[in-house]
């Protein structure tokens, strides 16, 4: 969670949205959107919030992937450092 945003990725997501993505959630707003690019795959998030979440996206790729992997094959995640 960071600036009253909550990431979340749920284990075994990948049958909906079949790109690596997460779950961003603020106030009402809910919004999928994808770990390679930052595009939104469904829902929003209103726009200041959803710039912090996609560099935040960008700053943590890499680990955001590798949980991914670990998500879909039921694993524990690593969590992620929020944006500072």
């Amino acid at each position: 969670m960071f600036y009253g945003i909550l990431i979340l990725m749920y284990f075994y997501d990948d049958k909906k949205h079949s790109c690596p993505h997460i779950h961003a959630e603020f106030a009402e707003h809910h919004a999928s959107i994808a770990i390679a690019d930052g595009s939104v795959l469904a829902g929003s998030l209103p726009g200041s919030k959803m710039k912090l979440v996609q560099a935040w996206i960008e700053i943590h790729r890499e680990d955001l992937l590798a949980d991914w992997k670990l998500a879909v094959a039921g694993e524990p995640v690593f969590k992620i450092d929020p944006l500072k």
